[in-house]
């Protein structure tokens, strides 16, 4: 029988145990990303990112804006 993980255990444990656990849970969801519902705000917002895109194509690239953040992280 497995001990149940209480909030409370989980402060005990060490930063690292604690990030692993994180980890752990985050993986687990891609494992039924169907059961992951997704907010109508968030639906409503990639449209409206979608129309600007389709509006002005020209806009930055993604390889351009993941090595400016990356840059701007490194100041």
């Amino acid at each position: 029988m497995s001990e149940q993980l209480t909030l409370e255990k989980i402060r005990q444990l060490s930063v690292s145990e604690r990030l692993r656990i994180i980890e752990d849970v985050w993986a687990s969801l891609n494992e039924t990303p169907e059961r992951i519902e997704v907010p109508d705000w968030h639906r409503t917002e990639l449209d409206a990112r979608l129309a600007a895109h389709e509006r002005d194509p020209a806009t930055q690239p993604w390889s351009d804006v993941k090595a400016d953040t990356l840059r701007n992280m490194r100041k």
